[in-house]
């Protein structure tokens, strides 16, 4: 055999393809030591406002570029919307205080909390009428990303990650988020693969793994609330729980405590045990909440008494309470009611799917209202018994299920969940988002309230 020679022109790839072999996805850095008054968590942002008297809280559903682009029309709508107040002309959007995304909502959610009005500027450039879904196939069947996702510790999401980090985020992370120190405070939420239940991209949550969120990607975080399951990969978290002294907050036993809170302590022991789990995977936030929502009625169920939660959120007056959920969810798909033939493996993976989803989310928005309800009586009754003027709820509700004309409306659910779409149909979402709040009475009244007082 010793005339055999590699040709030095096979041997570069093959070192290549050897070294992508063995790619590792960036881990979440550990946190030194817990600091609960550190890093970021809502008390920490200031309002833009300047002002504290309303609680004004967005959530953002799923959707692809169709969730995308619709809660940019709602962004829209909120920048026209004007007062005046002590002289000074006020924006709503401005009164903003916390964003509550998933999937393609987080695209708009996270590039808004990064960079404020410029949204308006360039994010049509930079995500909604780009065709990322192409651009980001290219970079996946590439033969140097080939190799690198064929690595057990490396995954197609964290493919993703990097095409965003490099196209849309720009390398920002959740630090340049506290620099700029101003709300709203957004919450990007994935799925927990295993629990199957929420994980938000808060320091809250990362105190729990004993990880520095301030160091962690923008980027990457987007990515794992839109991993897709099958598409993408999961995305992988390491836990450095027990490292950093950390102390969970211990739960009272007394009748007060439901059903729903003992689960959450649960939830949270598990994060605790870095022996039994000591990697988290998570998946898209749709398949746990597609809409956004869970993260606040947590909230609210951890805080029976609305007036600790707003002392939580270093709330003043607390006047008014404002909930906008822009929901860009389709109608399941009848097609295949209309035919004899079993249905195939694609129909049965997107039934399987979608029907928890779309029944989770109605549920999730009742639960809500009767517990913001509940809320409206004891905020009006006032913390010492006494009735107490002047405090309003609003809810506001962004669907299709509110265009009145069911030709238009099955035309928008009947665009599909991906990211890319016709320029002409982002626009229409666009313009559909402030004509469905404009058409809401919720919205109408928040507008006269603040205009003329309530």
């Amino acid at each position: 055999m010793a005339g055999v020679r590699v040709r030095p022109s096979l041997f570069l790839p093959l070192l290549v393809l050897l070294f992508a072999g063995c790619a590792h996805y960036p881990p979440n850095a550990p946190l030194a030591r817990h600091a609960p008054e550190q890093g970021y968590r809502f008390a920490n942002l200031a309002s833009p406002a300047d002002a504290d008297d309303m609680l004004l809280i967005l959530t953002f559903s799923g959707g692809g570029t169709r969730a995308a682009a619709l809660a940019y029309g709602v962004l829209e709508e909120l920048a026209a919307t004007a007062w005046q107040r002590d002289g000074k002309t006020v924006r709503l959007l401005d009164e903003v205080d916390i964003i509550s995304s998933v999937s393609g909502g987080s695209f708009t959610a996270a590039y808004y909390a990064l960079h404020g009005d410029r949204i308006f500027e360039d994010f049509e450039t930079v995500f909604l009428k780009r065709d990322v879904q192409a651009e980001i196939t290219r970079k996946m069947l590439a033969p140097y990303n080939l190799a690198r996702a064929s690595s057990p510790k490396f995954g197609r999401i964290d493919l993703m990650a990097e095409y965003l980090d490099e196209k849309i985020y720009g390398g920002r992370t959740y630090g340049d988020l506290l620099q700029r120190g101003i709300r709203p405070f957004v919450m990007l939420n994935a799925s927990d693969m295993s629990l199957g239940t929420r994980f938000e991209f808060t320091q809250d949550q990362f105190d729990l793994l004993c990880s520095d969120l301030s160091a962690f990607p923008i980027a990457r975080a987007v990515a794992a609330s839109s991993a897709v399951p099958i598409l993408f990969s999961p995305m992988t978290l390491r836990n450095y729980s027990g490292q950093c002294a950390y102390s969970a907050p211990a739960m009272s036993a007394s009748r007060e405590s439901t059903t729903r809170q003992i689960y959450k302590a649960a939830e949270t022991r598990s994060y605790l045990d870095a022996t039994a789990r000591p990697y988290i995977h998570l998946l898209d936030g749709g398949l746990t909440d597609n809409l956004g929502l869970r993260g606040m009625l947590d909230r609210v169920a951890a805080h029976d008494d609305p007036y600790d939660l707003a002392r939580a959120l270093r709330l003043g007056r607390f006047d008014k309470a404002v909930l906008i959920i822009v929901n860009a969810e389709t109608s399941p798909d009848l097609a295949l009611d209309r035919h004899e033939e079993v249905p195939t493996v694609v129909q049965v993976f997107r039934a399987i799917k979608d029907i928890p989803i779309n029944r989770y989310s109605f549920e999730t928005i009742e639960l809500f209202k009767a517990n913001l309800e509940n809320w409206s009586r004891q905020l009006r009754a006032g913390a010492d018994g006494e009735a107490r003027a002047g405090f309003e709820f609003y809810l506001v509700e962004v669907t299709f299920d509110a265009i009145p004309d069911a030709a238009e409306r099955d035309a928008f659910r009947a665009i599909p969940t991906s990211l890319v779409l016709p320029d002409e149909t982002v626009d229409r979402l666009r313009a559909l988002g402030p004509r469905l709040m404009r058409a809401s009475e919720g919205y109408r009244r928040l507008r006269h309230d603040l205009a003329h007082g309530p």
